[in-house]
């Protein structure tokens, strides 16, 4: 391994806006991992930490090498082995721990890899609070000796994890639902094994394997072509849900009953309403990108609505700061107070089964009042060369007609009867559109249109 340590020769161009994410071997490789462990162990001054890896072709090599590099700092790392990126925030809040790491690129091609971080108690490491500053210190490799030898520990026992997972549903009072659920071959099989032995289910499991090489196609149900496959299953087998993951199950998807996928806007809401039930007065947390099915909501029951930027670094930070006890995003991220306030993929399908379950009617009826009073676009991503002029040429081409602008995450505009958000991918070259409208969906496709011509 070259370039272990001293000044690099060049920047280290993977890291993102809240994590590190990049083409193997060329962005990321072993050298640059081992000054990442070095960087991000001496950073939060860490002595004991977590760490799990998904299902990749290099994880497992990472996951050594980061190991290596936290041993030389003086680290013992606790390894989960194989995991979601929400075990090691499980692992880290629950054990006690400095820190937790997730090997993981989520729902990029087998081809590219990354590291999630977290610090004591899962506080997330961004852009904004940290991640500089471990980027500065991994290319200039100037490492401090540990002291001591850490010790790499195995504990692949998920008990604790399962059991708090268990802890938001009453097992008793579920119905046996028929399941379709698909992990894209990526890390959440092995966890809903898990609870299936807990719960009166039947599931209906497909591409359910971990396989790296993810043979049928990368985990992201956020691409409409990957829906195909869970929609069809779902009508052959005549089943009450389907659920799907990506990579590293830190988003959950849905499909109503009818096997439509059902738009994580709308799934927001609902948990929103459900978390309010029990928490009266209770604070929401909501991205900026569609917000005025959630506004509602929140509202008309009795909730205080709290904006974030997107992302699920930013989004914990903020649910910690507002003491949220639920936050959702469009993209199918949820977060809870009790699970650290982080996100977790298994919480909400098990929450949507539970609700069911409980109010004897299928999916499609829960979402259906919101997504006629509130019709949305779903997220539509273009590659475009110059996203800052793309995004001034839409500001400037609707700016005379809003009744507010706003720029907290890309561009947030809003007019009488509909609103836009448009803003740059963080992890990917994309700018990423949402539109949406009050109760007038033949508008909210004009200006999806109109827009996507600009651009």
């Amino acid at each position: 391994m070259n370039n272990r340590t001293g000044p690099l020769g060049r920047s280290i161009d993977c890291f993102k806006a809240y994590d590190v994410r990049g083409r193997v071997p060329d962005e990321l490789n072993e050298a640059i991992v081992y000054r990442i462990a070095r960087s991000w162990a001496g950073f939060i001054g860490a002595k004991k930490v977590c760490m799990g890896r998904d299902v990749r072709p290099t994880s497992d090599a990472f996951a050594d090498v980061f190991a290596q590099g936290l041993a030389e700092s003086g680290v013992d790392v606790v390894d989960l082995g194989l995991t979601g990126t929400e075990e090691v925030y499980f692992g880290t809040f629950h054990g006690g721990l400095d820190g937790g790491v997730m090997i993981t690129a989520s729902h990029n091609p087998s081809d590219y890899n990354g590291l999630k971080f977290v610090r004591e108690k899962a506080h997330p490491i961004s852009g904004d609070n940290g991640l500089g500053e471990i980027r500065a210190g991994a290319e200039r490799g100037e490492f401090d000796d540990g002291g001591r030898r850490g010790k790499r520990i195995e504990a692949f026992d998920k008990s604790a994890y399962v059991e708090h997972l268990l802890g938001y549903v009453d097992a008793d009072a579920l119905k046996p639902l028929k399941l379709v659920v698909n992990p894209g071959n990526g890390c959440a099989g092995p966890i809903v094994e898990r609870l299936e032995k807990n719960l009166p289910f039947e599931f209906v499991k497909m591409d359910f394997e971990p396989d790296g090489s993810f043979p049928n196609g990368v985990p992201n149900p956020m691409l409409e072509e990957n829906r195909r496959e869970t929609s069809a299953a779902v009508r052959e087998h005549g089943a009450d849900l389907g659920i799907a993951w990506d990579g590293d199950f830190d988003r959950c998807f849905f499909y109503d009953e009818q096997g439509d996928f059902v738009e994580g806007y709308y799934i927001v809401g609902l948990l929103a309403e459900s978390f309010l039930e029990e928490h009266p007065g209770a604070k929401i947390l909501h991205d900026p990108r569609l917000t005025w099915s959630t506004l509602d909501l929140v509202r008309a029951h009795g909730g205080t609505p709290v904006v974030s930027k997107s992302g699920h670094a930013f989004m914990k930070e903020m649910m910690r700061v507002e003491d949220c006890v639920y936050g959702g995003e469009m993209s199918a991220h949820h977060y809870f107070r009790r699970f650290g306030y982080c996100d977790s993929g298994m919480i909400p399908w098990l929450l949507v089964a539970a609700l069911v379950s409980k109010r004897e009617e299928p999916l499609s009826s829960m979402v259906a009042e919101r997504a006629a009073k509130f019709p949305a676009s779903g997220e539509i991503n273009r590659e475009v060369a110059d996203q800052k002029a793309a995004m001034a040429a839409v500001e400037k081409s609707y700016g005379e007609a809003a009744l507010s602008i706003d720029h907290l995450d890309g561009l947030s505009m809003e007019f009488p009867d509909w609103r836009l958000n448009l803003r740059p991918s963080n992890t990917e070259p994309l700018l990423r559109l949402n539109v949406e409208s009050r109760a007038d969906r033949a508008l909210m496709e004009q200006k999806t249109n109109e827009i996507l011509q600009l651009l």
